[in-house]
């Protein structure tokens, strides 16, 4: 048990475990956004599809390695929770994956950063309509502030996000489906989080959304060892900064954030993305920034903060 579990000394030592878990969900978003870093090291070597195959492909590889490594057998779930998992692999890895790398090819990418930036309201909504989940005005004010700051850091790179493209809205409608599947692989873990934890759900999540992927490559025909063998190392390293870190580790985090804090507290942690790739594609690919990332930034920063700011009392008021 952890002092989050156990509120011994009253909210001053919840508060205390409530730390760590908002460190490693913004570390988490860290990671995330450097995957969009990673990704561009990637482009134009390997078809969409394939990229996402191998990297839950090694991300399975090092969770089955790390949980061999530390002796923690696959624990084996009963018939209703496989199927619950994988209803998680299908809408987390799967048919994420297979919505947004679509949706790129009718949109551009950061209109598509922009609909995905919906993520905390849509989560934050559907919580408290499925699960009663508690939403309190600060909440919703510390919601519109990442939204505002993720709209204003994504349009100062590329202003013409906002701007509806002819025939678009296929894009854009597979890009929403992205929303609705990262809302299901948030949302729906919450009976297999508390009964199995996050590691091992994260595991056979990922395990069978990787299978998926991995068909749909082989049904497309797009798995092509020639590619992989074109790869110079510092594609090799982004491949497996996607698979280690940005799926095995991000996951067990933003998994172990959902079973402590809530969907709510820990979804407006993703609003955290598009600065970190605006910061790191500035650190390591040259791109400019400007006073406008900075008030984004700002506001998201202040939007988190509200999102999880205890209320006066300790109390938690449902507003909606």
């Amino acid at each position: 048990m952890t002092m989050s579990e156990i509120n011994i000394g009253g909210p001053l030592v919840a508060r205390h475990s409530d730390l760590a878990v908002y460190g490693k969900l913004a570390a988490v978003s860290m990671i995330w956004g450097g995957t969009f870093v990673a990704g561009r090291y990637l482009a134009g070597e390997l078809s969409p599809l394939l990229a996402a195959s191998l990297r839950f492909l090694l991300a399975s590889l090092a969770l089955l390695g790390c949980m061999a490594l530390a002796r923690i057998p696959l624990v084996r779930p009963s018939l209703k929770q496989f199927g619950q998992l994988a209803l998680l692999g299908f809408f987390g890895i799967f048919f994420y994956n297979l919505c947004f790398f679509l949706g790129l090819q009718q949109i551009n990418a950061s209109r598509a950063s922009l609909i995905v930036a919906l993520n905390p309201v849509v989560i934050a909504v559907a919580s408290w309509a499925l699960f009663k989940e508690p939403l309190s005005r600060r909440q919703l004010l510390g919601i519109v502030l990442c939204l505002s700051g993720s709209a204003l850091v994504i349009c100062s790179r590329d202003p013409a996000a906002l701007i509806h493209q002819a025939g678009g809205w296929r894009g854009d409608l597979l890009i929403l489906g992205c929303v609705l599947g990262w809302g299901v692989y948030s949302l729906f873990s919450r009976s297999l989080n508390q009964s199995l934890g996050p590691l091992q759900t994260v595991t056979y999540s990922i395990l069978l959304g990787t299978l998926m992927l991995c068909a749909a490559t082989l049904a497309r025909g797009e798995f092509d060892l020639q590619a992989l063998a074109r790869l110079n190392l510092g594609q090799c390293l982004s491949l497996l900064y996607l698979g280690l870190m940005g799926s095995a580790l991000a996951y067990i985090w933003y998994y172990d954030g959902l079973r402590r804090i809530g969907a709510t507290r820990s979804g407006v942690f993703i609003a955290l993305n598009p600065l970190t790739a605006v910061i790191l594609g500035a650190l390591l690919l040259g791109e400019p920034l400007s006073l406008v990332v900075g008030l984004g930034g700002v506001l998201i920063l202040w939007g988190i903060y509200q999102s999880n700011k205890p209320l006066a009392g300790g109390g938690k008021k449902a507003i909606l």
